[in-house]
């Protein structure tokens, strides 16, 4: 039975006995990390379920609710359970051993969230939008430049659940990352909130180096000599995507700010001065994003004037040469009249001279216009 299966039996039992038991059926078969995506087959909401003390993983001996009560018991080290798309039923066991506000489990199952940073009594509930970059070989007016996703973080005491929605975000690494530093581990879950945090700001920095990539190239294109033929539907796209990515940076500034600057009980006190590297980290993205806004609104501008101005030059041409052939058009229709008494209308010469007057006109305003620039 799978892992997934297993979890929607713990939210049919409803209660930590039939958790327990559903738990040790689920240890029978290894543990599938979800979070390395080249070994995730998604056929379970769980990622991983690991204990930490003084910073060291512990192996996990027992079920989920056997290392909550030891660590509990023993108020040493804490447990970090991850999810990956969840479904109300499939959380609803974990809520409950948690004691997890029902408001807050609804945000996790549900996502589309903006970045925010709520307290339910003794948990912390945040959550962080994920970006990114999509790789494309050419930028056009239908390419998506950036993708978004989510990750919502309960942190208590002792424990840490993240809720990851999306096919990106992999935490993987990051977990790999923080046993490498158990020193930093052993500081408690406000740890693994710092790392998540400044791993997300630090793919949003990625991704805004990525995306001038693109504009480089858009304004490169624009400012060329046939600048006036680029699509302008590429920059449009351009503006979308960075709007997309603006509305998962900008709202992120207040959570981290009242994380660096507020007491709160379950951020350690020497974890809490980290997040104010994290929220520079965070500033400078955002004056990226708002200098990109800047500059694609400046290249537009500059395209539609590049178009004006080429619209103007080709009126100026069929101009000039509406007039050129204006003037055979005149000489034709006033011998076309049918008059008795015309000059020169039965001399010899007469036609070989109007045909040359015509050409030296029409020869004498072709060289001015051109001369002028109008040809």
């Amino acid at each position: 039975m799978s892992m997934a299966g297993n979890l929607r039996k713990v939210t049919s039992l409803g209660r930590v006995g039939g958790l327990r038991r559903v738990a040790r059926l689920a240890r029978r078969r290894p543990r599938v990390d979800l979070s390395h995506p080249a070994r995730s087959p998604l056929g379970s909401s769980v990622v991983n379920c690991v204990t930490y003390q003084e910073g060291v993983r512990v192996p996990l001996d027992g079920d989920l609710v056997d290392a909550v009560e030891r660590v509990r018991k023993s108020r040493e080290g804490f447990v970090w359970l991850g999810l990956h798309e969840p479904t109300n039923q499939e959380f609803a066991g974990i809520a409950d051993l948690f004691d997890l506000h029902p408001l807050a489990v609804e945000d996790a199952v549900e996502a589309h969230q903006r970045p925010k940073l709520e307290r339910y009594g003794e948990t912390l509930f945040a959550v962080f939008k994920t970006v990114c970059y999509v790789e494309h070989e050419e930028l056009t007016a239908t390419s998506e430049v950036v993708n978004t996703g989510e990750i919502m973080v309960f942190v208590g005491q002792d424990f840490v659940i993240t809720v990851r929605h999306g096919r990106h975000g992999s935490l993987g690494p990051l977990r790999e990352d923080l046993e490498s530093a158990p020193e930093q581990l052993a500081k408690g879950p406000s740890a693994v909130l710092h790392a998540l945090a400044d791993h997300v700001v630090d793919d949003y920095l990625n991704v805004t180096d990525s995306v001038q990539e693109d504009i480089d190239a858009v304004e490169t294109a624009v400012f060329a000599e046939n600048g006036a033929r680029v699509d302008a539907g590429r920059i449009y796209q351009l503006k979308r995507e960075l709007l997309e990515l603006k509305r998962a940076v900008v709202p992120l500034g207040r959570p981290l700010e009242e994380l660096h600057t507020r007491p709160i009980r379950v951020v350690d006190p020497e974890i809490q001065a980290y997040f104010r590297d994290v929220s520079d980290h965070l500033l400078r993205a955002k004056e990226q994003i708002a200098a990109f806004d800047e500059l694609l609104n400046s290249i537009l501008q500059a395209h539609l004037a590049q178009v004006t101005v080429a619209q103007n030059e080709d009126m100026r041409k069929i101009t000039a040469w509406a007039a050129v052939i204006a003037v055979p058009t005149m000489v034709c229709g006033v011998y076309g009249m049918n008059f008795d008494n015309m000059p020169e209308l039965h001399w010899r010469y007469g036609y070989p001279l109007i045909i040359g007057v015509i050409a030296v006109a029409c020869l004498v305003l072709y060289r001015g216009f051109r001369r002028n620039g109008w040809l």
